[in-house]
């Protein structure tokens, strides 16, 4: 796990949402409105193609991981399928594995809510479920921030099967921390909620959170599921998986708690070990 220390995000995201014209033009665009349905067609499209040469060079992927086909759009490409090998899950059953490429923060869960960058939120608020907000008082958040140059599948961590799911109709603002000064994302983005019985870990809420353009959230009908096995994908937009997790599940390293409180970010691959099961 490598630290991350300061987001460097590019001058169309500061333009939207740091000065008052972009959050004019903004407001459109995250609402999921015409501009966000021209702006699926067209990454959809053949016409799209164009693109996927500039964003590999720019996002420094490595398209060696990947399994090499001719893609039919940008959309084709940004869901492109991993080599077999390329990732690889450390099956432990005392630690939990990360569920993605992504870029991790943990927050404590103290009186139903968290803090991100001063900005108090609710469980309940992101949940939109008392009940099952109540559940995860004084219980740990476990955040996954996909950036562009990560692989967009993610999967199950951990064994175990559905109690139920559900959606929230949201806004698609960007889920870059450029954004978390002004915009409380997470409870106002579109999001996907799957709450699951996960055998070592009690019970656990997996949450896919939409984002900026399309953000299309695709996951697999699974009535149960196995460590390893994939749970979905994100369409172009890229997007946030949010774990929560009962109290006393899950024991918090200092590397992560430490990263966390200096709102830093810790980089971390698909399968990789981040977490010990508390016993």
């Amino acid at each position: 796990m490598k630290v991350i220390k300061k987001e460097n995000p590019n001058k169309g995201l500061s333009f939207l949402y740091k000065t008052k014209f972009g959050r004019i033009i903004l407001k459109p665009v995250v609402k999921n409105s015409i501009i966000s349905n021209i702006s699926a067609w067209f990454l959809k499209s053949k016409l799209s193609t164009f693109m996927i040469k500039k964003f590999v060079s720019n996002n420094n992927i490595n398209m060696d991981e990947y399994i090499d086909v001719k893609y039919k759009s940008f959309n084709d490409f940004f869901i492109r399928d991993i080599k077999p090998n390329a990732r690889k899950f450390d099956y432990d059953k005392n630690c939990l594995c990360a569920p993605c490429d992504s870029y991790l923060t943990h927050y404590e869960i103290n009186d139903n809510t968290f803090i991100i960058k001063n900005n108090e939120y609710n469980i309940k608020s992101l949940l939109q479920d008392d009940e099952l907000a109540n559940k995860y008082n004084n219980g740990d958040m476990l955040v996954f921030r996909l950036a562009p140059n990560n692989y967009h599948h993610y999967y199950y961590p951990f064994s175990g099967k559905l109690i139920k799911k559900y959606k929230i109709k949201g806004k698609f603002h960007s889920v870059n921390p450029v954004v978390y000064d002004n915009f409380k994302v997470f409870i106002e983005n579109t999001r996907e909620i799957s709450v699951l019985d996960a055998n070592n870990y009690g019970t656990v809420t997996y949450i896919e959170v939409g984002a900026l353009l399309v953000g299309k959230i695709k996951n697999i009908d699974k009535k149960t599921f196995k460590t390893g096995e994939e749970k979905g994908y994100f369409e172009y937009g890229g997007s946030t998986i949010i774990l929560l997790f009962e109290k006393n599940k899950i024991s918090i390293n200092d590397k992560i708690r430490n990263t966390s409180i200096k709102n830093y970010e810790l980089s971390v691959k698909l399968g990789e070990k981040i977490v010990k099961k508390r016993d």
